[in-house]
């Protein structure tokens, strides 16, 4: 089995597309298209079939994922041994989550392993967990809730383990003087936006914006009321431009402030070669 027929074989599985693996993988979907076939060909078996909505993974071709990032985890090690290069870890995490939580844990993951060199990316968290799954990143951060992933109401992709290292606890916020009806809301598809619906419903007055932080200016300057994670709100709530409203009188039906859990989530094959950066992490 050749290397970069792996590699393409796991990005197809992560993705689901070989147009979208060619994404990940910066190359032409013609060019996965046949990594792919030619390892077919020397193993004698179909790793996928073929549907209108993508590819899927037969039997023999969820086996072979389960080994498959091992077997390219280990070449990366053998290859660092020889040749003396560093190790490498991408992290992932929500743009809010990468500013406001990961310098910390980049610090931490420095200090206890000098011999890495981090690589930090942002994006949304349904990219955040296709570039897991396809072994583009090692680990990511997100918010959630429930005892799975996916609790907050979206759908991960299957192979997936995580640890929730954090709580994350959500606060209505409003301008002292601002509108006290209009709901603040993110883009659908947010976290914030997924625990908002859950609590509000869809139908209270709303305004859709693109961004947690244009939710939290909109806010300030008196267009309604948002749900922002707390570590987002410190300065304001401490110069008074926004105060906490009470979940039990905004809220219908009455419910106490909700809280997320931050959680790393990684691709569950990978774990033997991750555990010493995942306990870093978590620490």
């Amino acid at each position: 089995m050749d290397l970069r027929q792996l590699r393409g074989f796991v990005a197809v599985a992560g993705a689901g597309t070989v147009t979208g693996a060619a994404n990940n993988l910066g190359l032409a979907p013609a060019s996965v298209s046949e990594q792919v076939r030619r390892l077919e060909d020397s193993l004698g078996v179909a790793l996928f079939e073929r549907t209108p909505q993508g590819m899927r993974l037969t039997g023999p071709g969820a086996t072979l994922l389960t080994r498959a990032q091992g077997l390219l985890d280990h070449a990366d090690e053998v290859r660092r041994a020889v040749t003396g290069g560093r190790r490498q870890v991408r992290i992932g995490a929500l743009e809010m989550l990468a500013a406001a939580k990961l310098p910390v844990i980049v610090r931490r993951l420095s200090q206890r392993h000098p011999d890495l060199d981090v690589e930090v990316r942002s994006y949304t968290r349904q990219a955040l967990l296709s570039e897991v799954a396809c072994g583009d990143l090692d680990a990511a951060l997100l918010l959630d809730s429930g005892p799975r992933i996916g609790g907050l109401g979206f759908a991960p992709p299957p192979d997936l383990d995580f640890l929730d290292v954090d709580e994350v606890k959500l606060l209505l916020v409003a301008a002292p003087d601002g509108d006290r009806e209009t709901l603040l809301v993110s883009a659908p598809g947010c976290s914030i936006r997924l625990a908002a619906d859950q609590l509000f419903g869809t139908q209270v007055p709303r305004r859709e914006l693109t961004s947690i932080a244009m939710a939290r200016e909109w806010a300030r300057q008196g267009f309604g009321r948002a749900l922002l994670p707390d570590f987002t709100l410190e300065a304001h709530l401490t110069a008074g431009t926004l105060v906490p409203l009470d979940f039990a009188t905004e809220t219908d039906p009455a419910s106490d402030a909700p809280t997320l859990v931050l959680r790393l989530v990684w691709l569950r094959s990978r774990e033997a070669a991750l555990r010493d950066v995942l306990y870093a992490m978590s620490a």
